[in-house]
């Protein structure tokens, strides 16, 4: 009998560079969207529950493709990314309309998970290989622990980036088969035929091709709820001379737990390549790239028969 483990998809974002809502881009040679391959990956490594992370702004157009998609499958749950979703003694700035960033994103779905899980993006295409480490590390037998045992699949840079434009990633560092150390870069991109990122747009640093990134693929236990609702509100007064921008992201909080000794976060890797729509430039790349695993028997055409 298999283990339980829950897939948590982030679709909350409307995609800006994109011009769209992107999630549900017909993408795939049968109209497929990105998530399909991704709840598709999950059935069939093991996971047994999906939960969507999306806003009540778009809930209607995203169910029109979701509902009844996948209920043969695998179970679904829906979760909301609200703004008001705060610390008590917070409330939502004037002005604000940008959601709080991943750690509130996962946060806010405390209440469908009870168990392991792991975290993705709705907008990438993260491979059949990636979806099959993340679920054996989360449902195999662990020895019990003070110190948190999350995960997380890291990338080789050269093969998450596009050539469309910059990319945000965490850059990892990785000692003995753990993540010591996650910065993340919010520019990254090729320039004069090598991988650069900037903060500042004025200075340009090389990073190495085969450096480990991460593309939130994280895996988590339930406890990751209990640190982020008691680091919240320190982040908000921390932030509070950039109250309309400012967002809690999970490679922090992780970074923050692994360097206080709470956390350790077994690397992961995979030889799979990244595929998103980060720019609408990006579309017929990862649509060729689905069309020729469908022909390659990778994945059935359609997807969901």
């Amino acid at each position: 009998m298999s283990k339980s483990a829950t897939l948590l998809i982030m679709a909350a974002g409307m995609g800006s560079r994109f011009g769209g809502l992107k999630q549900i881009e017909p993408i795939g040679p049968c109209g497929e969207i990105i998530l399909d391959y991704s709840v598709y990956d999950a059935v069939r490594a093991g996971f047994d529950k999906v939960v969507f992370l999306i806003k009540k702004e778009i809930e209607e157009d995203f169910r029109k493709i979701t509902d009844g998609r996948y209920d043969e499958k695998i179970k679904i749950d829906y979760a909301f990314q609200e703004l008001d979703n705060l610390p008590e003694g917070f409330t939502v700035p004037e002005g604000r309309v940008k959601p709080w960033g991943t750690a509130h994103a996962i946060y806010s779905c405390k209440e469908f998970i009870d168990g392991p899980f792991a975290v993705i993006n709705a907008d990438d295409y993260y491979g059949v290989d990636t979806f099959k480490v993340m679920y054996e590390e989360l449902t195999k037998e662990k020895e019990s622990s003070d110190v948190y045992d999350f995960s997380m699949v890291g990338f080789k840079i050269e093969n998450t980036l596009t050539e469309n434009g910059h990319v945000a990633r965490g850059v990892c560092k990785i000692e003995n088969g753990y993540m010591t150390d996650i910065v993340e870069r919010t520019k990254i991109m090729y320039r004069d035929g090598k991988i650069m990122f900037t903060e500042d747009e004025q200075v340009w640093e090389e990073i190495p091709v085969g450096t480990p990134v991460s593309m939130n693929l994280w895996g988590f236990t339930p406890e990751i709820f209990t640190e982020i609702e008691s680091r919240f509100a320190a982040f908000l007064k921390k932030n509070a001379d950039n109250p309309l921008k400012c967002e809690y992201y999970i490679p922090f909080l992780v970074d923050e737990l692994v360097k206080e000794g709470k956390a350790k976060v077994t690397a992961l890797t995979t030889p799979e390549k990244w595929y998103g729509v980060t720019y609408k430039e990006d579309k017929k790349s990862v649509t060729d790239a689905l069309k020729e695993k469908a022909e390659q028997g990778i994945y059935p055409a359609p997807l969901w028969k």
